[in-house]
């Protein structure tokens, strides 16, 4: 197991070993995309809450109110 020391920067996340163990595997089975669990775990996150960003607002409220319009001008509204 890596310790990683505490810092301002960095919190600590407590999830089951079971858990753990699949993602050192991932981690392995890498061929050194990623040195260790922290560095996976940080870039599955960050996809994760970046996906969402991204999902969540589509388009900017002009860009919704121009498609608005020319799905009036084309007789869908």
């Amino acid at each position: 197991m890596v310790s990683i020391p505490m810092s301002d920067e960095y919190v600590a996340v407590k999830i089951p070993r079971t858990l753990y163990d699949t993602i050192l595997k991932r981690v392995e089975e890498s061929q050194g995309e990623f040195k260790d669990a922290q560095e996976y775990i940080e870039f599955v996150l960050n996809e994760i809450v970046k996906e969402e960003d991204e999902t969540e607002t589509p388009y900017t409220p002009e860009e919704e109110e121009m498609v608005k319009k020319r799905l009036k001008k084309l007789g869908y509204l």
